[in-house]
């Protein structure tokens, strides 16, 4: 009988010649249980530097950005603009099935190690490129951040205030957008290879990623002709003027943080009921009292004023005050009111549905001496084991020798040499 593998790439080899606007896709290769191979230049990679760092102590080896997006992942060093360094690198295409590359468009044809040189070397490999903007196009060599990218991409337009200027989301998104969409195009394209035996080139654009992060905003105006922007803590109503747009507070404070409750009525059934049982909840408790007849199905959403709006908001705004997120869930899913908590990281560190599932995973790093919590993949699969991480973000170089002399033959002296003329 076949042994069912342990994963789902597992026997698989990814070359990953990124730099931080592509090495998650890499890092979710190895989660799938590929053997990723970090190919770094000789002073190691410059995403090492980038932080926050292992209790603040700035180092390139103690870089909390690089551990999590070179999770799973084998490090080599090689300089592969040298004769040698090419060289080398076509050695270890014999054995490999994907390349995953992030240098500037044109940079891998330069190098003599374009899609169609490396098809020539291995048909059947799958090289995946990912670039703020693709290949090809007027902007396809504009460098980027992750401020312009996003920017570019439609989404901080979406963020902030209604009347205020548009507001970057806070943690990095635009290089984590394309990356996935390269990982899911690598499987694609691995896909269609174990259909026909043909490689691919996958060529990815972040910013084509950032937009289809922009939910309908595309759709609307094409539509309507309407920009959707930032909205803050609340929902706007458009309505012809007069009365003209209102605005719905739906973030709300309570005791200790924040909540979303969706206080409405009119004609939408699950509105009224919601907008009720929270008030039936807070009469019980004393509070609330001027709501306790309140006609939920009579609120006209084309008429209501402003005020008025204020007004009923006000009133259960200073009951939910009284109440702590969990004690406000708690009773939400009980009486099915339309409130949900917003969590905080820690919040979400300390989840008890998260930890049911095993979505953090506790992975050793010796040179710590310490062990540290990492999130994991939010997929399960029939007949597949558990994720298990396969060993922490490496070290630099901390496989030259496992990779250059064990399994490509060099001799020390040879690698001693390589090192030397730094190409390794």
């Amino acid at each position: 009988m076949n042994q069912k593998p342990k994963a789902f790439l597992a026997g698989y080899r990814v070359l990953d010649l990124t730099d931080e606007k592509g090495q998650f896709c890499g890092k979710l290769l190895g989660d799938l249980g590929a053997d990723v191979i970090k190919i770094e230049p000789p002073e190691g990679d410059a995403a090492r530097n980038r932080g926050p760092f292992y209790k603040d102590m700035p180092d390139p080896e103690k870089s909390l950005h690089w551990f999590f997006t070179n999770l799973n992942k084998r490090s080599i060093t090689l300089d592969i603009e040298t004769a040698d360094g090419r060289a080398i690198f076509e050695q270890l295409l014999q054995g490999a099935d994907f390349v995953v590359e992030s240098f500037a468009p044109g940079y891998m044809n330069q190098m003599g190690l374009g899609y169609e040189e490396l098809e020539r070397i291995k048909p059947s490999i799958i090289l995946t490129s990912i670039t703020p903007f693709g290949q090809k196009g007027p902007y396809a060599h504009f460098r980027t951040t992750d401020l312009v990218g996003v920017s570019m991409g439609g989404l901080v337009r979406l963020f902030g205030e209604n009347d205020g200027p548009p507001v970057r989301f806070s943690a990095p998104q635009f290089y984590y957008l394309g990356s996935i969409h390269g990982a899911m195009g690598t499987m694609i394209a691995h896909y269609h290879r174990e259909l026909t035996g043909e490689g691919q080139y996958v060529d990815v654009s972040c910013q084509q990623a950032t937009v289809l992060a922009n939910r309908i905003s595309v759709e609307t105006f094409d539509l309507l002709k309407i920009n959707p922007r930032g909205a803050g803590p609340n929902t706007p109503v458009p309505r012809p003027t007069p009365p003209g747009p209102v605005s719905i507070p739906i973030v709300k404070k309570c005791r200790d943080g924040h909540v979303i409750a969706f206080i409405m009525g009119g004609s939408q059934a699950g509105f009224v009921k919601s907008s009720r049982a929270l008030v039936e909840w807070a009469n019980q408790e004393g509070m609330a009292l001027e709501l306790k007849d309140f006609e939920w199905e009579k609120m006209d959403g084309s008429t209501i004023s402003q005020a008025e709006i204020n007004t009923i908001h006000d009133i259960i705004d200073q009951f939910l005050l009284t109440r702590t997120k969990t004690e406000l869930m708690t009773k939400a899913v009980e009486r099915e009111i339309l409130l949900i908590p917003v969590n905080t990281t820690r919040d979400l560190a300390e989840s008890p549905q998260l930890s049911h599932r095993g979505f953090w995973k506790e992975i050793e790093h010796p040179e710590l001496k310490d062990r540290l919590k990492y999130p994991t993949w939010p997929v399960q699969w029939t007949g597949m084991p558990p994720y298990q991480p396969q060993c922490r973000a490496p070290l630099v170089g901390e496989h030259n020798l496992e990779i250059y002399e064990e399994e490509l033959g060099l001799s020390k002296d040879h690698l001693v040499m390589l090192k030397t003329q730094g190409v390794i």
